[in-house]
């Protein structure tokens, strides 16, 4: 595959490509109040507000959280995504900043036994294997017993209940641990609690995980783990049921670079090339992707998107040395993306119409604790608790220590902070995910956008009056070629913004092809004669592990036209917000011990922002 990178400030830029952080400040939306409500009721907004929140998360109701330590439950997740101190590993941590919304996804395989272990009247409580599991008090022996009864079964062909499995009475009761943590605190405007739980596929030791989260309360009785079913095709048939029941439930695929090419496998599960029914079930019950999380990036891989210079972040290449994994360009969410469009023109429906999200899935019982500077409890518990086990060990048989980093955040623009606006959202894909930072990015797509508009809440009033928002879907019977409006401000707290980019995938004459735009930038760089963009700079002192923003800029803003747009194929377009370099958790680390850099990772990272596609299909 050719990738060009074209970069360019188009004169459809509203704003220069000029830095402008000495002369405006990131502007923030305004909070209105719904009409005909009291002033004291749930905040509205009229044209949305961006809320973070965290979708991946265990407690030590999953099995392997509490093997490496965690003791946390559901309900102290909550009061650590809401702002309080909780203990982990004998250690007190709290969030940098609050998150708007959470979902706890506990394993859904080991709720019952982790039930029964917790409850000494729970029956079974004194069955001898989970005796043996209270009675473990170092890190071997507790993930000698982990690959043995966790891993080994997970991992397998056809996974089984355990010795010490409890019945489906004690999962029953483990399920309604996780309901009460959900509507203990739930606090409508404020913060937002949604129930859900991860169901962990894992045929030969490739990752099909899913997160299944639920619109409201209407639960099923039990959630479902790979011992009851094992392949996609099976969950989705599931949740049809809890559908026609009434419930409302979607779920979400992650951590697509374990995957051994299964993620976006041409074949279904039997071995069958996928047909129109499975691409229309998955389309409908999986809307969003994970596309970051604590063991890597899932965008892209420096290996093959070798013309693409930001493909190098966070790839997590020891991944490969574990259950005999192999890097395939086939595991990465771009390459879903475009394959998608092949789909939906040979079958009628893309299968991988995925909306963009992000997550940690941190094993601390700790969500969204994504601030580099924050990592010093690692993310599953004993296994990369101390600086010297991040450096040297490997977690789960998963990943080295070094490659993890604190994971991703999800991003939905929405018009209150309640449970069925934010799922809502999320259905609707007006979602985004950032690498653990707060940035916030619109993206706008239309045939009619005003591109004479230099103001922030007339471009976001204009995207959604003449065209439509990130997660939709563009059509033209004319041939007009449409506009895409951009806008990123900064994590407040954060580093300034480097540039934001499109990328477009599409398909041609069988091939698939993609290009990568520079729409607009900072600190008035031009171009060279390749069309390169100059890099923004390091302000970065490793040695400290300090930054400052005397590069890059607070916001950016632009419009941009497709030069090589053809109205009679299907295209996908997304928006990457690059910021400027900062410290990797690692260079914290080694500042704090006094310890050298590690070689092999790199010292300074640029975060960055994805938003969810907008997809362009011609009229037929």
């Amino acid at each position: 595959m050719r990738i060009s990178i074209l970069t360019t400030c188009i004169a459809l830029s509203v704003l220069s490509c000029k830095d402008d952080k000495k002369t405006s400040e990131p502007i923030e939306p305004e909070v209105q109040q719904s009409e005909n409500t009291p002033k004291n009721d749930i905040p509205f907004f009229k044209n949305k507000e961006a809320f973070f929140g965290e979708l991946h998360v265990h407690t030590s109701y999953s099995l392997d959280a509490y093997l490496g330590g965690t003791r946390l439950k559901p309900s102290d997740a909550y009061r650590f995504a809401k702002g309080e101190t909780v203990e982990v590993n004998g250690k007190n941590v709290t969030i940098s900043k609050p998150l708007d919304f959470c979902a706890v996804t506990d394993h859904a395989e080991y709720i019952g036994e982790m039930y029964v272990n917790y409850h000494e009247d729970a029956e079974g409580h004194n069955n001898p294997k989970l005796i043996e599991l209270r009675s473990l008090t170092n890190f071997e022996e507790e993930e000698k017993w982990f690959f043995k009864y966790v891993v080994n079964n997970n991992r397998s062909a056809i996974p089984k209940r355990t010795d010490f499995y409890p019945g489906e009475a004690a999962v029953k009761n483990g399920w309604q641990v996780m309901i009460d943590a959900v509507n203990e605190h739930y606090n409508p405007g404020t913060f937002t609690t949604i129930a859900g739980f991860e169901w962990s596929a894992a045929p030969t030791g490739g990752n099909l995980h899913r997160n299944v989260l639920f619109r409201d309360m209407n639960l099923p009785e039990v959630p479902v783990g790979n011992v009851d079913i094992n392949r996609e095709e099976g969950l989705w048939e599931w949740m049809a049921g809890l559908e026609k029941q009434g419930m409302h439930v979607f779920a979400i695929p992650h951590n697509s670079n374990a995957s051994k090419g299964m993620m976006f496998n041409p074949n279904d599960s039997k071995g069958n090339p996928i047909d129109k029914e499975y691409v229309k079930t998955r389309n409908y019950f999986e809307p969003l992707i994970e596309m970051m999380q604590i063991k890597g990036n899932s965008e892209v891989h420096a290996k093959f998107w070798t013309n693409d210079e930001f493909a190098g972040f966070e790839n997590a290449n020891s991944m490969q040395q574990f259950s005999g994994r192999k890097a395939l360009k086939e595991n990465y969410v771009r390459y879903g993306l475009i394959k998608g469009l092949e789909y939906e023109t040979k079958l009628g429906t893309n299968p991988y119409k995925y909306g963009i999200v992000g997550g940690t899935d941190s094993h601390n019982g700790t969500p969204s604790n994504v601030t580099e500077s924050n990592f010093e409890l690692g993310s599953h518990g004993e296994a990369d608790g101390t600086i010297e086990e991040r450096r040297t060990g490997v977690v789960g048989g998963w990943i080295e220590g070094k490659d993890l980093n604190p994971g991703a955040l999800t991003g939905v623009w929405a018009p209150k902070n309640t449970r069925e606006d934010i799922w809502d959202a999320l259905r609707n894909k007006e979602t985004f995910g950032t690498s653990g930072t707060r940035l916030k990015v619109r993206f706008f797509g239309g045939f009619n956008l005003d591109t004479n508009l230099k103001d922030y809440d007339a471009l976001v009033a204009d995207g959604y009056t003449s065209g439509i928002p990130m997660g939709q879907t563009l059509s033209s019977a004319n041939g007009k070629s449409p506009v895409f409006s951009v806008f990123a401000i900064k994590d407040p707290d954060g580093a300034n913004l480097d540039r934001i980019q499109i990328i477009k995938g599409w398909i041609e004459n069988g091939d698939t092809k993609e290009e990568i735009y520079d729409v607009v930038w900072s600190d008035n760089r031009q171009p060279d004669a390749n069309g390169k963009l100059p890099e923004v700079g390091n302000t970065v002192d490793v040695n400290n592990a300090t930054y400052n923003n005397t590069i890059g800029s607070p916001q950016l803003m632009g419009f941009w036209e497709d030069p090589k747009f053809n109205p009679d194929i299907n295209a996908v377009y997304y928006v990457r917000v690059i910021e400027i370099p900062t410290p990797r958790w690692s260079t914290y680390d080694a500042v704090r011990a006094g310890l050298p850099l590690l070689e092999d990772v790199p010292a300074t990272i640029q975060e960055r922002g994805w938003t969810s596609p907008i997809w362009y299909a011609p009229n037929k």
